[in-house]
Parts: structure tokens; C-alpha cells; sequence
């Protein structure tokens, strides 16, 4: 039976967890924010990435589990995140919506955000030639400017750095910033459903590759497997 919460979006007890495990982590840079906005960039953009890619590259090769419970627990709260992430923007295609961030206030209750943008940034890297297309759009590029506005404000280049963002200012690059989040989902979406359409022919071709010509098809048509779906398998082009 389906776990009634799977889909539903993390407490703040459950959120609170999630973080504690993130700082145990050692990455001193990596919390619930950046967390937030990796996960943003990567149901952004263009090209479907499996968690056996992005996980490692958010923390690392050797980050070590407690034990198979604390695998599954941490495991849960990040697809859960992730669903919900996903469902919020996917709402965005059809009515005029937008996802919220997870975005730390400090003592003073500002919410810098720099984190959030430097999570989006490093999922933005490890698929950098896809982005380039829309960075590169003149028309369609601006979306992408509050969260390199974010992720360069304390650059040690000061030529990458922005102009100062003051306190008011900071609410106004916010605030395009999440608008900005729903025209990139809506940009990249033709992109991602080709991406995701090329994945499931890999994946039929990898287990097509298992099945023997002669062996019954495991559709249970009762015909060889070579008379049935694969004559029917998806090629790639």
C-alpha cells in the first residue's frame, strides 16, 4: 500500500530533519536552501538527470549513512521534496503560478538567498551547454539574471560581482527571481519532454538487450519476442 505522505510536502519537523542530515553532511555550504535550489534547476532544465548523477555530485562520493534506516528515512524526505518542487511548477504550465523557495532569513529577516542561487547554479554546471541556450537568448535569457545576480554577490572576482543589492533592492531581485523560476520551467519543457522520451528508448533498449530473440515476449502475447515488441522497439536517431 502507498505511503499516504509520499506526496505530500515536508513538515517543518521533516524539514528540520532533512537539514540536520544536510549539515552532518561536512559541506559547510550545502543546507536546506542550496538543497532547495539544486533541486529547483535540475526539474528546470532541459536534460533528465537520475539521482545516481546529482546525488553524488550535491555531496560527494564518501558521505556515509548511519545505517540502511537512516538511508531510506533520508532517501523519503528528498523524493517527497522533490515531488513537491515538481508538482508546483508543473501546476505553472496550465495557471498562473509559481514555486516558492526555501529561502533562509537571518536574524535581521532578510532572506539573502545566495545559497538558494548557488544551488541552482551547481545543477545549472553539471549541464552547462544545455543552459547556455537560454543564457544566451536575448529574449528569454533575463529570467536567468536575479539568480546570477545571487550566486556572484560576494564573488572573489569583483568583475563578476553585481551592482550593491541593497535591502529594497534584494526584495525586487527576489521577486523576479521567482517569477523568472516559471518561465524557465515553461522554457525548457519542450526540451525535457524529448529528454525524457530518448531515457525510456535507452532503457527499453537495455532491457530488450536481456531478452533473448527466441525467449516468449514478456508482454505475454504468447508470440517469440523477436515476432512482438521488438519489432515494435523505439530506435534512436
Amino acid at each position: 500500500m502507498e505511503n499516504p505522505t509520499s506526496h505530500q510536502p515536508l513538515t517543518d519537523a521533516e524539514l528540520d530533519r532533512l537539514a540536520e542530515f544536510l549539515n552532518s553532511v561536512g559541506n559547510p555550504a550545502l543546507n536546506i536552501e542550496f538543497l532547495d535550489g539544486y533541486f529547483a534547476a535540475l526539474i528546470c532544465g532541459p536534460d533528465v538527470v537520475f539521482p545516481s548523477e546529482y546525488l553524488p555530485n550535491l555531496w560527494g562520493e564518501g558521505v556515509a549513512f548511519e545505517s540502511d534506516e537512516q538511508v531510506a528515512e533520508i532517501t523519503h524526505l528528498l523524493t517527497r521534496h522533490w515531488s513537491t518542487i515538481s508538482s508546483e511548477l508543473q501546476r505553472t504550465l496550465q495557471e498562473p503560478d509559481v514555486y516558492l523557495p526555501i529561502l533562509l532569513e537571518r536574524e535581521d529577516g532578510v532572506a539573502p538567498a545566495n545559497d538558494w542561487a548557488h544551488g541552482f547554479m551547481q545543477a545549472v554546471h553539471m549541464r552547462w551547454n544545455s543552459w547556455k541556450e537560454l543564457i544566451d537568448d536575448e529574449e528569454n535569457g533575463g529570467s536567468m539574471v536575479p539568480i546570477m545576480m545571487l550566486h556572484h554577490e560576494h564573488d572573489p572576482d569583483p568583475q563578476m560581482r553585481p551592482p550593491e543589492i541593497t535591502s529594497e533592492k534584494r526584495e525586487k531581485v527576489l521577486e523576479t527571481m521567482i517569477a523568472g523560476l516559471t518561465h524557465i520551467y515553461r522554457y525548457f519543457e519542450p526540451h525535457r519532454r524529448a529528454s525524457a522520451g530518448m531515457a525510456l528508448r535507452r532503457s527499453f533498449q537495455r532491457e530488450a538487450q536481456k531478452i533473448g530473440r527466441n525467449e516468449a515476449c514478456p508482454c505475454g502475447s504468447g508470440k517469440k519476442f523477436k515476432h512482438c515488441c521488438l519489432e515494435k522497439s523505439p530506435t534512436l536517431h
